[in-house]
């Protein structure tokens, strides 16, 4: 049976409408087809000008990022997006586009730490994407995490999706994108994203090798540099430091820092770089920093850093901050710190400090150069020490040679010489005034002043050895005094000199050093600093050195002086010889001649010979003497009991009275009131060469009588009070060579001398002149 017409018209159109229905579908799939084409080809587009943008920004990141989010956001229909780097327990925004602006201002604001974005953290930790269809019903918004609440709240986000940025299983970063609405991403657009990502990581990575080729040529050039100034600068550091650090810091990024030296246990800027002038000159002022959980401490515990990640936070919880700390904050706005030692021989020896204002701590390369920068300040202090000591060596051997030459000059005379030592010290020991004191007994006494004009009046001209004194301490037998700071000493309260020296002349810092030989105290030698900073232990070796040219040269004066006293009582008693030859049986100009030559060689200004007949003494020869006096000597007088020569007639060799003031005994007091023994103040204003003979200080009115052979020899002289203007009572029965003749009775006469001060000297009695006087004496008899 054939088609009827109908079934045969109704085939055609059923497939007419199966042809549209299949056309429909290719269009369909051509459509799928071309839209696929189409983003490809977009993508291709958008991935070739990536890459074209990486190439013409070798190094620069932030075009590349810029460009990487533009074509993300618009290929994956995003309103936003992000891209964070890594920077350990940090993560810092290092591109944003699209943001509303008070969020791009929070993520850009300052590095986050990854404990206050939970997601982020995650990423980084887990290596692996992260997609929230609604950020509002995600834990991290509910638990109000920083990150999460700022996102929706300024940036009204609502969905993210974040890929981390992997480089050998490592995130060096995250790649984030944000819708306003809560809509997912599609599998596709997660796939591209982490395309971007990849490129982002290829981008990164060809940054980081061209940075480092750049940074190890700029490192290279900078060690170049700073090794030309160490050679051009020998001996001199302060230009060294200033170049280290600014090369350091320009090629870490680092705004402030300093290089500071560690001394005498404090820590001293030498060298600062970008701070203020207030905050500079705080660093410059030594401080101790030795706490074990301090910087300070750290570093000389062995630790290779210390670093301060926020010090903003450090000095919020620190109950009481340090003052430099709150102070890099408040002038500076210092965040994140940075501390390197510097060591020689393991031992610490300074400190490089670097600060940056945002709170972005240093990575482990940023380390590692300063580092090199760090040794290189050692290299250069090795090299400046070396060059240092040698110029030092020759300075001290010429300073040496020059006090040496100064002693041959002036032979005896001690005052050219201390003059040049306190000259020659004050220099090579960097120190602005100082003085060089003798010692008597009883004060300390300016032999040699040196000092600025204006400083002229602040030394005492003599100190005494009160308790807890700087002088009382020498005189117990130390041999260095050491004050850092003399007013945190507890000396400067004890001390009339210091007092005067803080006082008037600004002095601070203190090293004295004995003179002494054969354990006997002779004087000191100080120095004076007017900042707070200690003597070295080479500083204090070297005035050591001049403090030992000193004792040799008052043992050198001393020697000349005996030699020539020797020479002038050999003269002086051939002189008497040769006047008892030519005068044989008349005594008169003998004894004139022996009064004469005592008075001379002991420096007395009067005195008389008396004869004693056992009862009565008698004046046979006078010199100086007022006319009264003489005449009531000439006439006798019986030797009382309380006359200072009676111990004569017990044995006594001789008798020396300082004050005869003090002496109840009518002649003694014709001497002092009649005689024209005065009392006078001496002051000395000079040195003088110290002979055999024991000096003493604070010597007043004084008589010293002496027995020699059976005969009485007494001197009566006058040599001041004390230098404050006090009598000093002071009666003194000595007993010494010839006192083996004490049991023998009878003496026969006494001589009397008396001295008058000369300026500059200050001194009892003592054996050499009662040998002399004795010799003298003795001459009688031939």
């Amino acid at each position: 049976m054939s088609p009827t017409p109908d079934s045969t018209l109704a085939d055609p159109q059923q497939v007419i409408a199966d042809l549209q229905r299949e056309l429909a579908q290719v269009n369909g799939r051509l459509k799928e087809r071309t839209a696929e084409r189409d983003a490809g080809e977009a993508q291709k587009a958008a991935m070739a000008e990536v890459l074209q943008i990486i190439n013409s920004s070798p190094g620069d990141l932030a075009p590349v990022f810029d460009a990487m989010l533009e074509k993300a956001l618009q290929l994956c229909g995003a309103a936003f997006g992000n891209l964070w780097t890594s920077g350990g327990e940090f993560i810092r925004s290092a591109a944003v586009r699209g943001a509303p602006p008070a969020y791009a201002e929070f993520l850009t604001r300052e590095p986050l730490r990854l404990d206050q974005a939970p997601v982020l953290a995650r990423a980084m930790q887990q290596r692996s994407i992260v997609h929230i269809a609604d950020l509002t019903q995600f834990e991290s918004y509910r638990q109000a995490a920083p990150l999460a609440v700022a996102s929706f709240k300024l940036g009204g986000v609502r969905t993210v999706l974040i890929v981390p940025l992997l480089k050998d299983e490592i995130a060096l970063g995250l790649f984030a994108i944000y819708r306003q609405e809560p809509q997912p991403f599609s599998d596709k657009q997660i796939a591209l994203l982490q395309n971007f990502a990849t490129q982002a990581v290829i981008a990164m990575e060809n940054a980081r090798l061209i940075t480092e080729t750049r940074e190890a040529l700029e490192q290279q050039t900078a060690t170049a540099e700073v090794l030309q100034v160490i050679n051009s600068s020998s001996g001199d550091l302060a230009p060294v430091f200033d170049a280290i650090l600014e090369k350091a810091h320009s090629l870490c990024s680092v705004a402030f820092g300093t290089l500071q030296l560690y001394e005498n246990e404090h820590f001293r800027a030498v060298a600062t770089h970008g701070m203020p002038e207030q905050m500079a000159s705080l660093v410059r002022q030594p401080y101790r920093m030795s706490a074990p959980d301090s910087l300070g401490g750290h570093l000389l515990a062995g630790a290779r850093f210390y670093q301060v990640s926020d010090l903003a936070e450090e000095v919020t919880q620190s109950s009481s901050p340090n003052p430099r700390s709150k102070a890099a904050l408040e002038l500076c706005g210092i965040r994140t710190l940075l501390f390197l030692p510097l060591r020689r021989e393991n031992e610490l020896v300074g400190l490089i400090s670097a600060g940056r204002k945002e709170v972005r701590p240093f990575l482990e390369k940023e380390i590692a150069l300063l580092e090199n920068f760090a040794a290189q300040a050692v290299i250069a202090m090795e090299n400046a020490r070396l060059i240092t000591e040698t110029q030092e060596a020759l300075e001290q051997q010429t300073a040496t040679a020059e006090v040496l030459g100064v002693i041959n000059s002036y032979p005896g005379d001690l005052g050219p010489v201390f003059d040049a030592l306190l000259d020659k010290a004050l220099r090579l020991c960097g120190a602005a005034f100082g003085a060089l004191r003798t010692w008597d007994g009883e004060h300390l006494t300016r032999v040699s002043w040196r000092a600025p004009p204006d400083l002229d009046d602040v030394s005492p001209e003599a100190v005494t050895a009160a308790p807890g004194s700087v002088a009382e301490r020498f005189v117990r037998g130390e041999s260095v005094v050491s004050i850092p700071d003399l007013i945190e000493d507890e000396t400067y309260h004890q001390s009339v000199g210091a007092q005067s020296l803080v006082r008037h002349g600004r002095a601070r810092t203190f090293l004295g050093i004995a003179l002494r030989k054969d354990d006997q105290l002779l004087g000191t030698i100080s120095i004076y600093r007017q900042e707070v900073r200690p003597f070295t232990e080479k500083e204090i070796a070297l005035l050591q050195n001049f403090a030992a040219h000193a004792v040799i040269a008052m043992e050198n004066a001393r020697l000349i002086t005996e030699t020539r006293e020797a020479l002038e009582q050999q003269t002086a008693t051939a002189e008497v010889l040769g006047v008892i030859n030519s005068s044989p049986g008349d005594l008169v100009p003998v004894f004139d001649a022996i009064l004469e030559k005592a008075h001379r060689l002991c420096g007395a200004a009067f005195g008389s010979l008396n004869i004693y007949d056992g009862d009565r003494l008698r004046a046979v020869a006078v010199r100086g003497l007022a006319k009264p006096f003489a005449d009531r000597l000439r006439h006798g007088f019986r030797l009382s009991g309380t006359h200072p020569a009676s111990p004569l007639k017990s044995g006594a060799p001789f008798v020396q009275v300082r004050d005869i003031a003090e002496i109840n005994d009518s002649m003694a007091q014709a001497a002092f009131e009649v005689g024209g023994v005065t009392y006078r103040s001496v002051h000395t204003a000079a040195p003088r060469a110290m002979p055999a003979r024991q000096h003493r200080g604070g010597s007043a009115r004084g008589a010293a009588v002496f027995r020699e052979r059976n005969r009485v020899v007494a001197e009566f002289r006058s040599a001041g009070g004390n230098r404050d203007g006090e009598r000093t009572p002071h009666h003194r029965d000595a007993r010494g060579p010839g006192a083996a003749d004490r049991n023998r009775r009878g003496a026969g006469g006494h001589q009397f001398l008396a001295r008058r001060p000369r300026p500059g000297v200050r001194r009892d009695l003592g054996e050499g002149d009662a040998g002399l006087q004795r010799r003298l004496w003795h001459h009688e008899y031939l």
